[in-house]
């Protein structure tokens, strides 16, 4: 079993692919320019994710408003390794932080904001590990968006046909269609920073 706190990812030695779920005026945009642009927001906070199936969770398969279309970016790890780097997680973990008061003025002062929730299976139940989730605020978006991106494809038709099989009881078949997710192994000094195991 994975550590409880460990990133898994689909990365190569230069790039990573996180997931999104946006609607399909952002999205479509997103996948013929290869970049986002508007009604993309540049202001607001964006959550991006390693764990295809956590997402699949929190979008419920590509079936809530506003997230019906799934997008896998592929960004530079250069940039990945940046945002952790800038990352505070969302609350005072005893196993991060010395106290609350350090955590709390680290936290208002944060450009990336991290949360480990606990990782799903294929029928959406909760596992006894976590995944990452990374929050970019608007000081790092623009340059998310135009230096840290390789590529943007659309997995929609994949997220669908997956759920399908899994709505059919087939769970073994779905898992065939899973991206491929292995351990991204980290600095000693990145892993106490975000509360990595």
């Amino acid at each position: 079993m994975p550590a409880a706190y460990e990133i898994r990812a689909d990365f190569d030695f230069q790039s990573i692919v996180i997931y999104q779920a946006y609607s399909e005026q952002i999205a479509s945009a997103a996948i013929k320019n290869q970049t986002f642009e508007a009604p993309f927001s540049f202001t607001r906070m964006t959550w991006i994710k390693p764990s295809f199936l956590w997402l699949m969770e929190r979008s419920n398969w590509a079936q809530k408003s506003g997230q019906e279309h799934i997008l896998a970016i592929r960004i530079r790890r250069a940039g990945w390794e940046k945002a952790l780097q800038e990352g505070v997680l969302t609350s005072p973990e005893k196993r991060v932080y010395p106290d609350g008061q350090i955590w709390y003025e680290l936290f208002e002062q944060a450009k990336v904001h991290i949360q480990w929730d606990p990782e799903r299976n294929l029928r959406g139940q909760k596992l006894e590990y976590n995944s990452i989730q990374v929050g970019i605020s608007r000081y790092l978006i623009e340059e998310f968006v135009e230096e840290w991106i390789l590529e943007i494809k659309d997995y929609t038709p994949l997220a669908r046909k997956i759920h399908t099989l899994c709505k059919a009881g087939k769970y073994e078949q779905a898992k065939r269609f899973l991206p491929s997710e292995k351990q991204y192994v980290l600095s000693d000094e990145l892993k106490k920073q975000i509360g990595a195991s």
